[in-house]
């Protein structure tokens, strides 16, 4: 059973990859037009700019904060002005080729390149080119960097198990193993078996990968500095991915009474099959994207609950200018803080239980079998 549980977890993975490649199509700029748009026309004009420029820069902006934190990148900032450099790997559509380097070839400054490289730079510390050109992103971004190493803890935790199961064979589950034993067992028989029925053995590999894979990520992303932080489970391409994974294993493996039923089902006027079967036919696409955008609605909230709340600090001490300010801002925000953190670890807990439930409920509606009585 662990050896489906890493297969079906590493196909979980490698789908979510591919699914956060982006195409992207930046509006074309003439960087030529910009900087003489830029250039102040006399010195006077400079020094308001320039003024302008300086005022504006030490305003804090919660909401660019904010945004910039949940969002994904093309580097993993680290503490202050440090970040680690992530591989960017990028395919242009238009000119037909592949574009390979590493992020601190932009020399980014808070995800704002200072240098071009081979048409591309980096702006909100993601990469784009300069003609506008159409691309597929195939780079190694923040997410991707966190969703491979939760799948390297995961691959280890399996692979713990697998092999206390191995060396103590009919024995008393201790250390490590008694942790995951119980959460194994709940995902197989209390959400897999009551939700599925008979069939349930075959999609409780499917499940326990989705439930681990979905809390671990979650977990990662509640840790506030580095190698965690990433929003991961709040990306829309990687709760679509879950969500199409889901998808395949509703309607793939689904019974002929469950097409039956939504096609043609037994007992209903004709004349109400012309309203209730596009009903049925849509509640097909709406199950997996109501798991998709329920994840990550959820996720994207209590990070953005956890900022705002942080965030006080810096608002009430204009940014370091009144210290009675921040001071106050701490004395609210610190136990704020505390409790939503908490909050926020149940709900990792909760959303990876709620994914992995309601795909269980989805995929056992259509497992089941209806014996019809005649109608004479």
């Amino acid at each position: 059973m662990i050896n489906r549980l890493i297969f079906s977890f590493l196909f979980s993975v490698i789908f979510s990859f591919f699914a956060s490649a982006s195409s992207e199509a930046p509006n074309a700029s003439s960087s030529d037009d910009t900087a003489a748009q830029a250039k102040p026309s006399s010195h006077s004009e400079a020094n308001t700019r320039v003024t302008s420029h300086d005022v504006h820069s030490k305003t804090f902006d919660p909401v660019g904060l904010i945004m910039h934190h949940i969002a994904d990148a093309n580097e993993f900032h680290v503490l202050g002005h440090t970040s680690m450099p992530l591989p960017v790997i990028i395919y242009n559509r238009d000119k037909k080729n592949w574009f390979t380097t590493m992020s601190s070839a932009f020399h980014a400054h808070h995800g704002e390149g200072t240098v071009d490289v081979h048409g591309y730079k980096m702006e909100q510390s993601r990469i784009h080119p300069l003609d506008g050109s159409q691309i597929i992103d195939f780079s190694i971004t923040k997410n991707v960097f966190g969703m491979l190493l939760g799948l390297i803890l995961l691959l280890i935790v399996f692979f713990l198990v697998s092999r206390a199961y191995s060396n103590r064979e009919n024995e008393v589950p201790k250390g490590f193993q008694s942790l995951m034993e119980p959460l194994i067992q709940f995902v197989a028989h209390d959400i897999a078996k009551e939700n599925i029925g008979k069939n349930y053995l075959k999609f409780v590999p499917f499940l326990v990968c989705i439930f681990f894979f979905i809390l671990m990520n979650n977990l990662l992303g509640l840790i506030p500095i580095f190698p965690g932080s990433a929003n991961i489970s709040g990306n829309i391409s990687f709760t679509f991915a879950l969500g199409f994974l889901a998808f395949i294993m509703i309607n793939v493996f689904a019974k002929k009474d469950y097409w039956g039923h939504i096609f043609v089902m037994p007992g209903v006027p004709k004349a109400l099959l012309l309203i209730l079967t596009p009903i049925e036919v849509m509640g097909i696409f709406i199950k997996p994207i109501a798991l998709m955008l329920r994840l990550f609605g959820n996720i994207t909230g209590g990070h953005i609950a956890i900022l705002s709340i942080a965030s006080m600090v810096f608002i009430l001490g204009n940014v370091g200018k009144s210290i009675g300010g921040s001071i106050g801002g701490g004395v609210i925000a610190i136990p704020l803080l505390i409790f939503v953190n908490a909050m926020e670890l149940f709900v990792a807990f909760l959303q990876a239980y709620v994914f992995t439930l309601l795909t269980s409920i989805f995929i056992g509606i259509a497992q089941e079998e209806h014996a019809h009585a005649d109608h004479h």
